[in-house]
């Protein structure tokens, strides 16, 4: 009976570990953020994060209001986080905005972006927390 015990627990311990491994690109998800004295687009922001095993790819605020990512980039080495992406504001002239950050608190499924934006109409502090 005690045999049985430890194969069962060494069985789910087994079974457990792939599932914990199975957290997949540090990127990849939703992320709920602020993009701090934005006033060309709402200052809140919605991230979703894709990665196709080659490219990191995604959108800012899905839906209506949505943005293409572009020329996105993760450098494990310090896990600093680049990204562009091209919109247009309500009189339809083109804004470019640039991401740059570092990924904070790897570890834990709810990690953090924190960093800096820019475009030609202003730039300020960046904050996202992963969902």
């Amino acid at each position: 009976m005690r045999s049985l015990m430890v194969l069962t627990v060494l069985i789910g311990s087994l079974a457990a570990a792939p599932v914990a491994a199975q957290e997949g690109h540090p990127l990849k998800g939703s992320w709920l953020g602020t993009m701090a004295g934005n006033t060309v687009h709402n200052p809140d922001v919605v991230l979703v994060l894709d990665w196709d095993g080659k490219a990191i790819t995604g959108m800012i605020n899905p839906g209506t209001d949505n943005i293409a990512i572009r020329n996105a980039t993760l450098n494990p080495q310090g896990w600093v986080v680049h990204f562009e992406a091209d919109a247009k504001d309500a009189k339809g002239q083109a804004v470019t905005y640039v991401f740059d950050g570092r990924i904070e608190n790897l570890h834990v499924p709810n990690r953090g972006i924190v960093g800096t934006w820019k475009s030609q109409r202003g730039n300020g502090d960046f904050k996202a927390s992963r969902q």
